[in-house]
């Protein structure tokens, strides 16, 4: 009788298959994040993806059940981004918290630059088209707002403790204010192609803080 002999992949590691598909995946994830900043869901044709990954058309359902499902996937990949952004200007103990938080802003502009104020927020994109949108993605945008929100207050509140703003400002309603007038001005900015309007939020929000 004849021995058979099957392959086995080594223990911990996936197959080679199962490694292309994630990286498949992680390479709509990527393309489809650039595209929303740009253009918006609606806009976003499902082809239009999977050519720009380099992926045959009509292989998207092989990776994400639906456009639907491939939104939410962009949205908390594009929160965790986000996050990590937040966190490493937010979290630098070599700076004073101000300064932290203008180190975001200043980042977040450098980054717009870098694409020639082509993209903006993919969370603001969507929070546009909202009513166009599934009703899940609501919520789901609200949520990361309020993370954003909640990583600011915490360092107005940083300030706050150093001295650096007055001791009677309500961090969590001026972190509220931060993102409202925030995503318009990344919205103004991405429609004028320039970074003024960053810089003009910028200095107006900060000379509020002072004491």
């Amino acid at each position: 009788m004849q021995k058979v002999i099957t392959m086995k992949t080594a223990r911990g590691r996936p197959s080679k298959s199962a490694q292309q598909v994630e990286e498949n995946r992680q390479r709509l994830i990527s393309i489809g994040a650039a595209l929303l900043t740009k253009k918006g869901f609606g806009a976003t044709g499902l082809d239009e993806v999977t050519k720009k990954a380099g992926l045959p058309k009509g292989s998207f359902y092989a990776y994400f059940d639906s456009k639907e499902a491939f939104g939410l996937t962009l949205i908390d990949a594009y929160a965790k981004f986000f996050n990590d952004m937040l966190d490493s200007a937010y979290l630098n103990k070599d700076h004073t918290p101000l300064q932290r938080l203008e180190d975001f802003i200043m980042s977040a502009r450098f980054n717009m630059a870098k694409y020639d104020f082509n993209r903006g927020c993919l969370v603001g994109n969507l929070g546009m088209e909202i009513y166009a949108l599934p009703g899940i993605f609501r919520q789901r945008l609200v949520d990361v707002f309020c993370e954003w929100q909640a990583k600011t207050a915490t360092c107005l509140l940083a300030a706050q403790s150093a001295g650096e703003i007055a001791s009677d400002i309500d961090c969590a309603a001026r972190a509220e204010l931060f993102w409202i007038g925030w995503e318009g001005a990344i919205l103004r900015a991405k429609l004028e192609r320039r970074a003024a309007p960053i810089d003009a939020f910028k200095t107006d929000f900060l000379k509020n803080l002072q004491i």
